[in-house]
């Protein structure tokens, strides 16, 4: 059993599911957030205090959230914003309050400063910690909020072994010296990061508007690689079979994170975004 709950998610559901835990179990609930160079703190459910869904009683549409995977974020605000909720937790279990109950901290590392604005209180028609909950038990939150609780690649089945190539066997491809073609379709902003040497970078989002001349040299193999995202799934026959292309086309399996670990070229090591 617990008696502080520090939230450090990234995401909306689980935003919501720590909150209404919170509230069903009578806890006081520190959360933190940050993005780019901004970071925000807040104490929800504590002392008579306000929760997230009396401050956000509805989500945001899934196609107007970002995380930090995606946005970005410098990396100092997270920890900055992580000591500030450790010292908020130690407050609260020391049994010296929090400055936080009913107030939002927010941070901006650009201009590096600090300012606190109030928030409304706990809100009578809340659906969790209302007069009258209709929220009593944990439910799906991930079908509430209309997105996932995770940023993390879901293994999706839709390419047979025969469509996929290994790191290894690209490597021997190479060390070969078999006749192929490295079709990176990364965005641009990502090539810019690091680009691959010998490859055509046409971004999936342009791939199918290409026109069949820009691939209909290649005989041979083509082997498709991205960042390990979603998109890098989608069958590869959308390149062949739209050209009528007698290629054979093959998707690297884990995309450039997993060639980076096998060394066949380097990422920066540090990304400040």
């Amino acid at each position: 059993m617990y008696d502080i709950v520090a939230d450090c998610s990234d995401n909306v559901p689980t935003r919501y599911l720590v909150n209404d835990a919170c509230v069903l179990s009578d806890k006081p609930l520190v959360s933190a957030s940050a993005l780019r160079m901004e970071g925000q703190l807040t104490v929800y459910n504590y002392h008579g205090g306000p929760c997230y869904r009396c401050l956000y009683p509805v989500p945001p549409p899934p196609e107007t959230v970002t995380n930090c995977s995606d946005g970005g974020v410098l990396g100092v605000v997270p920890g900055i914003m992580g000591c500030l909720q450790a010292l908020e937790v130690i407050k609260i279990a020391s049994g010296q309050g929090t400055s936080f109950g009913q107030q939002l901290l927010m941070f901006d590392a650009q201009d590096a400063r600090f300012r606190s604005i109030k928030l409304r209180p706990k809100q009578a028609n809340c659906a969790v910690c209302g007069e009258n909950p209709s929220v009593t038990t944990l439910g799906d939150y991930e079908r509430f909020c209309g997105s996932a609780a995770t940023d993390k690649c879901r293994r999706l089945n839709l390419l047979s072994r025969d469509q996929r190539i290994s790191v290894q066997d690209y490597q021997i491809i190479l060390a070969k010296k078999e006749p192929h073609l490295l079709l990176d379709v990364r965005p641009l902003v990502e090539v810019d990061i690091c680009h691959l040497p010998s490859s055509l970078n046409i971004p999936l989002s342009r791939l199918e508007e290409r026109k069949s001349q820009d691939i209909q040299s290649f005989r041979e193999t083509i082997a498709r690689l991205r960042q390990q995202m979603p998109g890098s799934r989608r069958p590869p026959g959308n390149v062949s079979d739209k050209h009528q292309h007698p290629a054979s086309v093959r998707v690297v399996k884990g995309g450039t994170r997993r060639k980076s670990r096998l060394c066949i070229f380097r990422t920066p090591s540090r990304r400040l975004y």
